[in-house]
């Protein structure tokens, strides 16, 4: 919505708020998409979207997996769970015994981003804001430890669970958690630079990392990446994720909004950690 640099165009003022939906089609003149199809693309912020096949971001047909629901399709089959697997094994590249640290470790991506670098092998210490999240993270996912964000020896708790330092962040904050971070980066540690919601409501600039020197003398490679670089592989990587969901292996958590109404107020309340796991509204 803002001006600034991004993955997209910034939302005018007056358009449809922006987003990716699961939907069903309930009419169609388009033999490839019949009525009762199940869709996934970017509808927006709608009841119903009348889409074209000619669109330059045309909605794709998803099929109807028995005892998967359709949400998962937008959680850990989908974008969230596609960021997360792409961004660990492609850019993380977990080994076993290592320690990674994932921040908003609660939420979306995050869960599934440290459930697939435990299975790899390494010591996963998640934070997270709240004991409820914590709690969630070591006791229902298998987390080496949660560092609980609002307590005020957090930073303590950091170092406490990781004695040996750090050889991956998978970072979704930014700002002062990435700063703790960094100052405990093992030589040769790799940074996954997923997100940094921390920043995205801020007027200003916030407040680091500022400690670039560490970077520079344990040699820390650094990299951002988007998730639509990956396409070529989503379908292969979906395969992995719904085999390890099958199994058990990967766990999912989603928060559902009920009315499409509620959308905004379940947006701030998104940047302000009231959800665990996918949060998404219930449209219908």
């Amino acid at each position: 919505m803002g001006e600034g640099e991004s993955y997209m165009k910034p939302v005018a003022l007056d358009d449809v708020m922006r987003g990716i939906c699961v939907g069903e089609v309930v009419s169609s003149h388009d033999k490839a998409y019949p009525r009762g199809s199940l869709v996934i693309g970017l509808t927006n912020w709608q009841d119903y979207a009348l889409i074209s096949s000619k669109d330059a971001r045309p909605v794709k047909k998803i099929p109807r997996i028995p005892g998967v629901k359709p949400q998962t399709m937008m959680s850990a089959l989908g974008i969230t769970g596609l960021t997360g697997y792409f961004g660990m094994l492609d850019v993380g590249r977990p080994k076993r015994g290592e320690t990674v640290v994932v921040s908003a470790a609660a939420g979306a991506v995050g869960s599934i981003a440290g459930q697939i670098a435990l299975r790899r092998g390494a010591r996963v210490v998640g934070i997270a804001g709240g004991r409820e999240k914590c709690d969630w993270l070591v006791n229902d996912l298998g987390f080496t430890a949660a560092i609980d964000r609002k307590a005020q020896d957090w930073r303590e708790q950091l170092a406490a669970a990781t004695p040996n330092g750090i050889d991956i962040d998978f970072e979704n904050v930014g700002g002062e958690v990435m700063e703790a971070v960094f100052e405990r980066l093992n030589k040769h540690s790799r940074v996954v630079l997923c997100g940094l919601i921390s920043e995205y409501s801020e007027d200003g600039r916030t407040p680091g990392p500022r400690n670039f020197a560490n970077v520079l003398m344990r040699r820390v490679t650094i990299q951002g990446f988007n998730i639509g670089d990956y396409q070529p592989r989503f379908w292969r990587a979906s395969m992995q994720m719904l085999a390890w969901l099958a199994l058990g292996r990967i766990k999912e958590r989603i928060t559902i909004v009920d009315g499409l109404e509620k959308a905004p107020e379940a947006l701030v309340g998104l940047f302000g950690g009231e959800n665990i796991g996918k949060l998404m509204i219930k449209v219908s």
